[in-house]
């Protein structure tokens, strides 16, 4: 069981900023002592971690999955378990793990030390746990602003995307595998390292963040509101069964557009085509059920 730990809360995620003192009472509750240390960018995150490291037995973090993705090389520099809150929109690495969502249930989480190897995917030098993606994700995140998220949090979401969809136009590009490769002309490429993204919905039916692969899949309809007909597909991860879906699991993939496209890694963009995914395989500890 950890008994001190750094706790960094991003209190610009949804509930972050009413939850700090929350958070803080319910590990002490579980005989845990936070060392809270304020934050404000997202490039100090992991830096913070390993400037801290020596004097804690863990890093705890409470934000939405993009505060958890800036904190992924930290704890893997200084060698620390991540104890997760979830306290961001969607939340699907907590997802992903099994993580319960309320506070007081994942401060138990982290107090009963249960630990589990996780892998890493990495863009272009950047991590992500759930996906990455070129196209409408990328739009989605662009347009999603914080306002958005605070306001109306996951129907936020439902509303920035029939947005994105209504504007929504295929682009043309090179996916590069261990199969081959192959020319698309697609409405987005996603890469997934996890099982959950998106608010829920699965990577592909039997992804696992463990299984030291990646998912890719690319939607190569030619007519945006055809999605419509996947919304179950897709939360269940059964899209690639559908003919104008294309599905590749790999372990790298290189990707390449026409003009340079934004990359959204966990809600986050990050980086531009052309990109190299690849995966860490077991990189980061973290506590889970």
């Amino acid at each position: 069981m950890p008994r001190r730990a750094i706790l960094i809360v991003n209190a610009k995620s949804r509930s972050g900023a009413s939850q700090c003192d929350m958070a803080i009472e319910r590990l002490k509750a579980h005989g845990i002592e936070p060392v809270h240390l304020e934050c404000n960018r997202r490039e100090d995150l992991s830096p913070l971690i390993v400037k801290h490291a020596q004097d804690v037995d863990c890093a705890i973090v409470g934000g939405g999955d993009g505060t958890l993705n800036a904190a992924a090389f930290g704890v893997i520099e200084a060698g620390l378990p991540l104890g997760i809150l979830p306290l961001g929109t969607a939340n699907d690495l907590a997802r992903t793990l099994g993580i319960p969502l309320g506070l007081d249930e994942a401060a138990r989480v982290i107090a009963g030390g249960h630990t589990r190897n996780i892998d890493l995917g990495i863009v272009n030098g950047e991590p992500f746990f759930n996906v990455a993606s070129i196209g409408l994700s990328a739009e989605l995140a662009q347009q999603l602003t914080r306002d958005i998220k605070r306001r109306y949090g996951r129907l936020g979401y439902a509303m920035v995307a029939l947005k994105v969809l209504a504007q929504a136009k295929p682009f043309r590009a090179t996916i590069v595998s261990d199969e081959g490769s192959v020319r698309v002309r697609t409405l987005q490429i996603a890469v997934g390292n996890g099982r959950f993204y998106g608010g829920g919905n699965a990577v592909e039916k039997d992804a696992a963040i463990d299984d030291q692969h990646l998912d890719l899949y690319s939607l190569e309809f030619r007519r945006a509101w055809k999605l419509a007909f996947l919304a179950r597909s897709f939360r269940i991860g059964e899209h690639g069964a559908w003919r104008e879906v294309r599905a590749i699991r790999a372990r790298e993939f290189d990707i390449r557009t026409r003009k340079p496209r934004s990359i959204n890694a966990d809600g986050e963009i990050v980086t531009k085509t052309p990109a190299h995914f690849s995966i860490k395989p077991c990189a980061v500890t973290v506590f889970a059920p």
